[in-house]
């Protein structure tokens, strides 16, 4: 049985709050590098960026990760950006769901041998059921749920989007 945990109003409004957020923690910023990981991430990558385009004068570069989140060592991790652009930048890497940790942590791998300026997470839904030693520096909704649960994000609608918990 799905149970709605965030409406389309609801996810505007994390989204919004996650943008100003954002600008908060990079206010001696100029340029910031949103990177959002294949699927959910990549879109809600998109519209932090929108927003942010909207609330803040940095540039604002969108990039997307993509990796075989069930099984990530299978494949190799793609990224779309050129990694000897990212010296010395703010990179704020963005998912919709923190469950395990995995995919968050072999996304911010890929950055280990990059000289940055700064890291930060950001993830709509927050399960706080990490395996792996990650953590959201933003959060749009943080709950407890029960393993077995399963927390579903859609964001391919615009005005449709919602997060369901199965």
């Amino acid at each position: 049985m799905k149970n709605e945990i965030l409406n389309a109003k609801q996810i505007e409004q994390k989204i919004n709050r996650m943008a100003y957020e954002i600008v908060e923690q990079n206010l001696s910023e100029t340029a910031l590098i949103i990177i959002g990981i294949d699927g959910n991430g990549f879109s809600l990558a998109q519209l932090l960026k929108k927003k942010l385009e909207t609330i803040a004068s940095m540039h604002c570069e969108l990039g997307k990760i993509s990796l075989n989140k069930k099984s990530p060592l299978s494949n190799p991790i793609i990224f779309d950006l050129d990694k000897n652009k990212l010296s010395n930048r703010t990179i704020i890497l963005v998912d919709d769901v923190l469950n395990s940790g995995k995919t968050l942590m072999y996304a911010a791998s890929e950055f280990i041998q990059v000289p940055l300026k700064k890291l930060s997470t950001v993830i709509l839904v927050d399960r706080n059921h990490n395996n792996y030693p990650v953590k959201a520096d933003i959060v749009g909704l943080s709950m407890a749920t029960t393993l077995h649960d399963h927390v579903t994000v859609d964001l391919s609608v615009k005005g449709k989007e919602c997060a369901f918990l199965e």
